[in-house]
């Protein structure tokens, strides 16, 4: 998880949904039009757009704007390994873990979820692999000039591992064994989306959709009673392709996360190298999957997931993910250009 240069967050208009005549002739004020707000601003490195439902109100949406900020704030102080001073750094610098630690509430609760997704999906989530990312040149160290030798990854290997983390739920604390290092990268930012959600309906807002560097929650409708277009991105290898639309869905109430291979890599003698490195190999991804898209009720699961079922690649992650009954879309590098795949559980979103 990374927490970039923040931006002040800002409140802007981007629709409405224009009924002046109907609400002059029911004598409606039309003070109480209920229009689509953006609140946008930056975090985790990447940036954040919220669009909320409400009539317009300026103190309200400015007082909302400050939450989310302080919100998405407490989630990155929390969780970031970019940031020394941050809970989860302060619990992965200390050199015996043996002892219990408690936690804060929101860092247990990401940490318990993520060990429950690494036993579903037999550690192709393991949120230890956090130094085979950094011996890669993924983590907040500078970037290798060189890939690591076999020897090094042994090392690292050899002490890392979901199973050596201890978690005791009614005191909300963890414990390992051997010192672990750990990267909340491939779930932390689907929770500030839940965060965010949280935050919202606790302020009554009925209807909104929060996006996060990508990782998308809504709830109720837009104006009209329409629901949420959301698009699932075309692969590009790339960055000059631009970005171009694969398939649209539509949710209430859910969320969607996707994962792939083809925007976080680097090149380096020659070889590609993706960011998504196997906790079973130590090496990055070299199958033919290029994205995952995985809807769910909340985002932080939906973000977990689409990380596991990127590292599985498409054969494993499809049959568990089937065998589950998750809704997944899988874009998959063909002989003769992108083939997609979706699961049964998929397919009732598609509008496009």
């Amino acid at each position: 998880m990374t927490s970039g240069k923040m931006k002040p967050a800002r409140v802007v208009i981007i629709s409405a949904f224009w009924a002046l005549v109907m609400a002059a002739l029911a004598g409606c004020s039309f003070q109480d039009e209920e229009k689509i707000w953006e609140i946008s601003g930056g975090i985790f490195g990447t940036t954040y757009h919220i669009n909320v439902v409400l009539p317009e109100d300026e103190a309200r949406l400015q007082t909302l704007a400050q939450g989310i900020e302080q919100t998405l704030n407490e989630v990155d102080g929390a969780m970031s390994t970019w940031k020394k001073d941050s809970e989860l750094s302060r619990l992965n610098s200390k050199k015996d873990q043996s002892q219990w630690t408690e936690l804060s509430p929101a860092l247990f609760e990401v940490i318990q979820r993520a060990q429950e997704i690494s036993a579903m999906t037999d550690g192709a989530f393991d949120v230890t692999i956090g130094p085979v990312v950094n011996l890669w040149g993924f983590g907040p160290q500078a970037r290798r000039e060189q890939s690591p030798s076999e020897a090094e990854l042994a090392e690292v290997m050899a002490v890392t591992g979901w199973e050596y983390l201890e978690l005791d739920e009614q005191v909300r604390a963890i414990r390992s064994t051997e010192p672990q290092y750990i990267d909340l990268s491939g779930i932390a930012k689907g929770y500030g989306v839940d965060a965010v959600a949280r935050y919202l309906d606790q302020e009554g807002v009925e209807a909104y959709l929060v996006e996060i560097g990508g990782e998308v929650r809504t709830r109720g409708k837009k104006p009209g009673g329409e629901v949420w277009r959301l698009a699932v991105e075309e692969p590009a290898e790339e960055a000059s392709q631009g970005r171009q639309v694969n398939k649209i869905v539509a949710l209430v109430d859910q969320a969607m996360a996707t994962s792939g291979d083809y925007r976080n890599y680097y090149e380096s003698q020659g070889q590609r190298y993706s960011h998504t490195i196997d906790p079973d190999t130590g090496k990055p991804i070299s199958h033919k999957l290029a994205s995952v898209t995985v809807l769910a009720d909340d985002c932080m699961t939906a973000d977990a997931l689409a990380t596991a079922f990127n590292v599985m690649g498409y054969e494993r992650a499809a049959s568990l993910a089937t065998r589950e009954n998750i809704p997944a879309y899988f874009i998959v590098r063909g002989d003769n250009g992108f083939e997609t795949h979706q699961t049964p559980a998929f397919s009732s979103y598609v509008v496009q």
